[in-house]
């Protein structure tokens, strides 16, 4: 009677285990997920940013942030990862602060960083 009440409560304790196991790997692989959408939000932006800079050179202002939107807005919708008007909108800010060189507070002599690379 013993031995099946301990095969019992192993098995039991062993489908606990697995169910945390299985909790905490959905957990980490959408942190994992978070973090790569993150970041591919970024480098899709920094990339918008300066194809929007050789490209359109003609066009200021709302007409450039309108491009970028619509560009990045679009590769990222085709890779899947969604996005609200305001956080693509503060991403394309931030991009074109660090192309304007205003975060290094230089507007001259700051580098350009792409997706980990520094042109100078």
């Amino acid at each position: 009677m013993e031995n099946i009440l301990t095969e019992y409560i192993m098995q039991i304790i062993a489908a606990i285990v697995a169910g945390i196991a299985a909790w905490l790997g959905l957990v980490f692989k959408k942190l994992y997920q978070k973090h790569i959408n993150t970041q591919t939000k970024k480098d899709v932006v920094h990339t918008v940013v300066h194809a929007v800079e050789q490209i359109y050179k003609d066009l200021h202002g709302e007409e450039k942030l309108n491009k970028a939107l619509e560009a990045a807005s679009e590769m990222l919708k085709a890779q899947s990862i969604t996005v609200t008007d305001l956080e693509l909108k503060m991403l394309i800010e931030s991009a074109v602060g660090e192309f304007n060189g205003v975060f290094a507070g230089d507007t001259e002599t700051a580098p350009v960083v792409i997706a980990g690379m520094t042109t100078e």
